[in-house]
């Protein structure tokens, strides 16, 4: 089910993340979608430090991306992040990326992360934080 909880972040290509073609290298989409849920957790309140703070690490899982049109040195892109909710104890974002001089876009993708405890347990169920944060966002 998707929310309506969404974060836009701008990104100018930089030399460093194309090829010789002058074309982003693959690769560096996970940095663009990590910069999309950055974003997302600072304006939200979900950023890594703070799920920290409450005793819990999420590392990425998943990762899928679709390619749909060529980035160029010196475009700018807007990574359109997008809470998905779910009801097991994981998150998962959905994302739109555009190039920005056209509003084409240019790929799509999907993340998900689970909770851990600070000693490596998986948590098989929601941490309360979570569960407070989803209705603090009127997700449940």
């Amino acid at each position: 089910m998707k929310t309506n909880l969404t974060e836009r972040t701008k990104i100018k290509v930089r030399f460093s993340e194309v090829d010789s073609l002058k074309i982003v290298w693959h690769g560096n989409y996970a940095k663009y979608l990590e910069e999309g849920r950055e974003a997302f957790g600072h304006k939200y309140g979900l950023n890594y430090l703070s799920v920290f703070d409450e005793g819990y690490i999420i590392p990425l899982v998943n990762y899928t991306i679709d390619y749909k049109k060529v980035v160029r040195y010196g475009d700018v892109i807007i990574i359109e992040t997008t809470y998905f909710n779910t009801d097991a104890a994981k998150i998962v974002f959905d994302y739109t990326v555009y190039r920005e001089s056209d509003m084409a876009v240019v790929a799509t993708g999907r993340t998900t992360q689970v909770f851990l405890t600070k000693s490596d347990e998986l948590c098989l169920t929601i941490p309360p934080f979570f569960d407070e944060w989803k209705k603090k966002w009127n997700i449940i």
